[in-house]
């Protein structure tokens, strides 16, 4: 977007040489989707005309407009964006770390992860597969239930789910905060005869008994065996950002501060930020991101010109819940919890439906690939 509005000196900074698309995460997690179709060579996907340097900031000086990288180089710059995603912070659970690479202990966060996922949850014929959403903000935050949905489908076809005790571990008060989303989530825990936990977070995983401790948020605990755990990991900015001096004031999370609406920073009015790690009242997601970056873009090129900012994010975010093997509950918000659908002329498309499947499991990546990383759409 900045290259097509004329900017012409933008460089990525970006450690990693292959770039995934997360949102596939949860289909290979549940088994409806290969690993290997969720990466690109992130040479491929980086814009012509723009530099990458493949390495990892490590500290932000914004009073002398310098970001310092892990290789001990230093970049100046004369506008910088901040999206550097969540930590992944699995050590906050005790006993969690040291077993997440354990096959009995996945998640669909992470690719590797996700492969060792969608085995776990295929081989399990009897005992108790628990899974963990924690408490937000987080990417996505609602995709940990997703592979749950789509393995008790296929449990329920193969004849085994009746032998399998399914548990829902979710730190909020109710399973999605949002009365209409909340409902068809309820309903398919019901089909499936999940057991709901909420208000409830993982406390502590012993690996080698292979049990959890739940804590609830009135104080009382429960332990309980486990054959497969299913964790979505606690989620924190990058620390280095509350060191840059970068962070909302007195948030242990670290999050940037940023403008809702023009994604700025308040104190630093050449520091912009996006995506999961901006301190955002919106739920973190793919989709936020999108309408971020077309705001972002257009907010830059303006200040660029000598003009000021104009152009806002509405807090729009979605999150695709694959309820079964086939079907999606697609909630699609803002950050007052109002349902902002894509289609206005069908206000009821957030209900369980097959097109929505598709377009999840279809068309989105297409897009993802040959538009939205473009900045086309």
């Amino acid at each position: 977007r900045l290259r097509r509005y004329g900017v012409d000196d933008v460089v990525v900074v970006e450690p990693r040489d292959v770039h995934v698309y997360k949102p596939l995460l949860s289909h290979v997690a549940g088994g409806t989707a290969p690993g290997h179709i969720t990466t690109r060579p992130q040479g491929d996907v980086t814009p012509k005309g723009v530099e990458w340097i493949r390495d990892a900031a490590t500290a932000v000086d914004p009073a002398a407009s310098v970001v310092e990288l892990a290789s001990g180089r230093r970049l100046s710059y004369g506008q910088l964006v901040l999206c550097p995603g969540m930590h992944f912070a699995w050590s906050r659970v005790p006993g969690l770390a040291e077993v997440v690479s354990a096959r009995q202990v996945v998640s669909n966060y992470e690719l590797d992860l996700a492969v060792d996922a969608s085995a776990a949850l295929r081989d399990i014929r009897e005992g108790t597969v628990v899974f963990v959403q924690p408490e937000g903000p987080g990417s996505c935050l609602g995709a940990g239930q997703k592979p749950m949905y789509q393995a008790c489908a296929y449990w329920r076809a193969t004849g085994v789910l009746d032998r399998l005790r399914v548990v829902l571990v979710v730190a909020d008060e109710e399973v999605f905060g949002i009365p209409e989303i909340a409902r068809e989530l309820e309903r398919k825990i019901a089909e499936y005869g999940i057991e709901l936990r909420t208000a409830t977070e993982l406390a502590r995983v012993d690996g080698a008994a292979k049990t959890v401790e739940l804590a609830t948020r009135g104080g009382g605990t429960e332990q309980l065996d486990y054959d497969v755990l299913c964790v979505e990991p606690p989620q924190v900015a990058p620390h280095w950002l509350a060191s840059s001096g970068l962070a909302v004031p007195g948030d242990e999370k670290g999050w940037i501060e940023v403008d809702a609406e023009t994604l700025r920073h308040p104190r630093f009015p050449d520091v912009w930020a996006t995506g999961d790690a901006a301190g955002l009242p919106s739920d973190r997601s793919g989709g936020a991101l999108r309408k971020q970056t077309a705001a972002l873009a257009k907010n830059i090129a303006a200040v660029l010109r000598d003009e000021e900012p104009t152009s806002r994010y509405n807090g729009y975010t979605v999150c695709p819940f694959t309820v079964s093997r086939g079907t999606v509950v697609l909630a699609e918000y803002d950050h007052r919890g109002r349902l902002k659908p894509t289609i206005p002329f069908w206000p009821a498309m957030y209900r369980e439906n097959r097109a929505s499947w598709i377009v999840d499991r279809h068309v989105f990546p297409w897009l993802y690939w040959h538009f939205i990383l473009q900045g086309r759409i």
